[in-house]
């Protein structure tokens, strides 16, 4: 890609993520386009589809989640390393009004193009989740898709406005659910960090 057209690309994601963020994910193309002072049809030479944006959008935050999963598992105790995941995923899923249908949907739909970086996070959970089964923090009979729709299911429910202010307790209900009784107390107890 010539800088030229990068400078261009970069702008464009850059106000994407300014009016996604108020907006969601129904957030209107063509606003997009009128706030980063270009035509329509340059935002869709770059974008083809809404889809194509909100991978390019979010796979940012997805390689992060995976990359912070390979983190975690070698620097953590294993129960620490899951809960310490699925609260920076909880964040995440919470941080687009809308994003949660977005990866539902990519989740189980190969030909999306969100399919790749989602399945990338839910390998990266499934290895966490494993490892802390492996050493009875974790309940048994979890599996990575039971943990990605946790995830899924909190981050929608905190970006409700009337339960953001029980984000915390709820986390800490759902992080006892899936640890064992033999996970360390320390990791319920941690806050979760939702986007302002």
């Amino acid at each position: 890609m010539r800088a030229d057209a990068r400078k261009n690309y970069s702008h464009l994601l850059a106000v994407a993520r300014d009016v996604v963020a108020e907006h969601g994910a129904d957030a209107s193309m063509r606003d997009i386009a009128r706030r980063a002072e270009v035509g329509l049809a340059t935002l869709l030479r770059h974008f083809p589809t809404r889809e194509a944006l909100f991978e390019a959008l979010l796979r940012t935050n997805l390689d992060g989640l995976t990359q912070k999963a390979s983190e975690l598992e070698t620097l953590n105790a294993p129960d620490e390393a899951l809960v310490s995941w699925f609260r920076e995923g909880v964040a995440f899923v919470g941080s687009y009004n809308g994003v949660v249908a977005l990866m539902a949907s990519a989740h189980a739909n190969p030909e999306s193009a969100l399919y790749a970086p989602c399945m990338a996070v839910r390998s990266a959970g499934a290895r966490l989740l494993l490892r802390a089964q492996a050493e009875g923090t974790a309940r048994a009979d979890m599996d990575a898709d039971d943990l990605f729709a946790l995830m899924s299911a909190l981050g929608w429910l905190f970006g409700q406005h009337a339960f953001a202010p029980k984000a915390d307790h709820l986390f800490q209900i759902i992080a006892s659910a899936i640890l064992t009784s033999g996970a360390s107390s320390d990791v319920k107890r941690q806050p979760v960090r939702l986007p302002e």
